[in-house]
């Protein structure tokens, strides 16, 4: 993987570790060996500050076992923004030897430091994750673009995608042939959880949803909720005519629960079918739950089973 050049805004600390291996372009060639399959671990809210340890350990564990093609992070690898959280957020994820695409939360950016957080929310995420916080990867199977939606006036935490950022959603994924596995990552959802107490959506979803929608995109990836559920976005947004499946991954290793353990979602891409399996903290080990799986006919992805 290519180093993170010019990843460290704003100045580092002496002793810090450079940020992590960029997730770009060709970076995910490393398992082009299994020609047309394609592995992606989504994990969010790490909530570092926030961690269980043990829990730590057995992702790190479970991960290097699945050996997955990239790792797909949903934001919030922090509690509060804090240097030593993004330190351990980093160190984790340098760990795993795999390529890396993340955004960030809304936890990402300080809460009490209001200079900061008004005047530099993501330098501190910049310096220690990545340069870019609106990440893109292409390879021969799958394109995957990260948009950041945390946004430093919204003190409930409530995300938000710009005008900018939906161009930026058409200019790289719609010219892209419709054989690539399209996939669009964010902090927060587009979907309500199928039960239980609601929370806000991201702003501007539905208007990031008719762009994904013309842009051809298959999949999205959000966190936010700490409550994993697969479905279509259709189900929430009637005007979608096109297929978008949406998978939400709880909280990775956070004690931050919400009536759920903690989880990871592994899905593999394996055109014209695609599952995803929950990966689910038993107290002991991650333990993989049945799969859901979808096949995709005339342009449409249809759940199997």
């Amino acid at each position: 993987m290519e180093p993170a050049g010019g990843a460290r805004r704003g100045g580092a600390a002496a002793g810090d570790a450079p940020a992590l291996p960029r997730a770009a372009a060709g970076a995910a060639r490393a398992g082009a060996a299994r020609s047309g399959v394609r592995t992606i671990a989504h994990i969010s809210d790490l909530h570092f500050g926030r961690e269980d340890p043990a829990i730590v350990a057995a992702l790190r564990e479970d991960l290097k076992r699945a050996e997955p093609d990239l790792v797909a992070v949903s934001g919030d690898l922090t509690q509060r923004a804090r240097r030593r959280e993004f330190a351990a957020a980093r160190a984790f994820l340098h760990g795993l030897d795999a390529p890396v695409l993340a955004v960030p939360g809304n936890h990402d950016i300080p809460l009490f430091d209001l200079a900061r957080r008004l005047l530099q929310p993501l330098d501190r995420y910049r310096q220690y994750i990545h340069e870019d916080d609106n990440p893109f990867l292409e390879d021969e199977e799958m394109a995957v673009l990260g948009l950041n939606t945390a946004r430093a006036t919204e003190l409930r935490g409530d995300g938000r995608i710009s005008l900018s950022q939906i161009e930026v959603l058409r200019r790289r994924l719609e010219p892209l042939p419709p054989v690539l596995v399209k996939v669009l990552v964010t902090h927060h959802p587009f979907v309500p959880a199928p039960a239980g107490p609601q929370q806000a959506l991201v702003g501007r979803g539905l208007l990031g949803l008719q762009a994904a929608e013309a842009a051809g995109v298959d999949i999205v990836l959000a966190g936010h909720l700490h409550r994993g559920f697969a479905g279509d976005v259709r189900t929430h947004h009637v005007s979608i005519k096109r297929s978008i499946l949406v998978f939400q991954a709880g909280t990775a290793v956070s004690t931050r629960l919400r009536g759920e353990p903690n989880s990871y979602n592994l899905i593999l891409l394996d055109p014209p079918r695609l599952s995803c399996t929950v990966h689910a903290w038993d107290g002991q080990a991650f333990r993989p739950l049945a799969p859901t799986r979808f096949i995709k006919t005339d342009d449409e992805w249809r759940k199997e089973g």
